[in-house]
């Protein structure tokens, strides 16, 4: 059995961070946007389980079973609703990649430090 850190939903979390400092936040949000467009069915405007099963490969996550994308889709689906919405496909990969949220931490941190003289210990 592969180790955990071979899943393909692994690699695209390493990666995520990564793109987000290359791209910046338009480029990010265009990113995941195109993303989107790429999972959902176009017919519901949402990414299902059977879209996202259909175009899974287009994103690297081919190597993912029937049980890993529904439990996507329950991870990110907010609403309850059996699918994504574009929101909670947002969401979902922000929260998939926390190491996004590192430097708006530090920058809140020192926004603190410099504003009321302590720190909020956020980036640690």
């Amino acid at each position: 059995m592969a180790a955990q850190t071979d899943r393909p939903l692994d690699q695209f979390e390493d990666f995520f961070p990564i793109m987000a400092d290359k791209l910046g936040e338009e480029g990010l949000m265009q990113e995941l946007c195109n993303g989107f467009q790429l999972l959902m069915d176009p017919a519901l405007g949402l990414i299902t389980f059977e879209s996202l099963k259909r175009n899974a490969a287009l994103m690297g996550l081919d190597g993912l079973g029937d049980d890993e994308l529904r439990m996507m889709i329950r991870e990110g689906d907010l609403s309850g609703d059996g699918a994504l919405n574009e929101e909670e496909f947002y969401i979902l990969m922000v929260r998939l990649s926390p190491e996004l949220m590192d430097g708006p931490r530090r920058w809140l941190d020192d926004a603190f430090q410099q504003a009321f003289g302590f720190e909020l210990g956020l980036d640690h």
